[in-house]
């Protein structure tokens, strides 16, 4: 793909494009070996080896980060009272990275950023019904007729949900531990769902989106960059 050297050095966060320019006409930057003084040369970011100050420049327009969302951050780019996932991101600052969709607060588990709108889009559209599997714990014994009732299509919010599939793990003193597949993302939706059939959600972990699955060796917190094979098989019939 082919853009301006200086363009691409601001994306990549070498400083302000009037900083690149700077930069490129004192002789700083190099392609394909020949040094470059021209801010408007055209380079192919795919092709062209880019070398700033002895530093080779991978540049790739979007990024997909998988995250292990830890509760007490919030969904968001920004927030005034709590901190927001993005601010467990570092390294990628040049990027614009928001989060796809939202885990509530309290809620851990599967969580993707990029800086690309259309994959977000795509990705969380009702109409294309991916889907979310997560982990609950759940005051309350989670029996079979609530698995009929979610097969059925739960009302919330005078809303009827979408079918979805509940399963159930494990249940004892008045527990239950279980698995709830949703193919939308209503606000609340999973909590909702549980306290329509009269039981509660004490615990939330989203596992999985569409075919993606969390990295069982990521610790809370802490994130990655999706390989390509999770990628391409990610984007496969978004």
């Amino acid at each position: 793909m082919v853009m301006r050297l200086d363009k691409l050095l601001a994306h990549y966060g070498i400083g302000t494009r009037k900083e690149v320019k700077n930069y490129i006409r004192k002789g700083f930057v190099t392609v394909n070996g020949s040094i470059i003084k021209k801010d408007d040369f055209k380079v192919d970011y795919e092709t062209d080896k880019i070398i700033f100050d002895g530093e080779l420049i991978t540049y790739k327009p979007y990024v997909y980060i998988m995250l292990n969302k830890p509760a007490g951050y919030v969904s968001a780019t920004k927030d005034n009272v709590h901190p927001t996932v993005v601010d467990l991101i570092y390294g990628y600052e040049q990027y614009d990275l928001f989060p796809v969709g939202r885990l509530d607060l309290d809620t851990e588990g599967l969580l993707l950023l990029t800086n690309d709108g259309d994959f977000a889009h795509k990705l969380l559209a009702p109409s294309r019904h991916h889907s979310k599997l997560y982990y609950a714990c759940v005051e309350g014994i989670m029996e079979e007729n609530d698995i009929l009732k979610f097969k059925e299509g739960i009302t919330i919010d005078h809303y009827r949900c979408q079918s979805s599939n509940l399963s159930i793990i494990k249940t004892e003193d008045n527990t239950s531990e279980v698995l709830i597949e949703i193919f939308e993302g209503k606000f609340h939706q999973v909590k909702k769902m549980v306290e329509s059939v009269g039981k509660k959600v004490t615990y939330l972990k989203r596992l999985q989106m569409k075919n993606l699955k969390l990295d069982t060796s990521l610790q809370i917190g802490k994130f990655r960059e999706l390989s390509e094979d999770e990628l391409v098989d990610l984007m496969n019939d978004l």
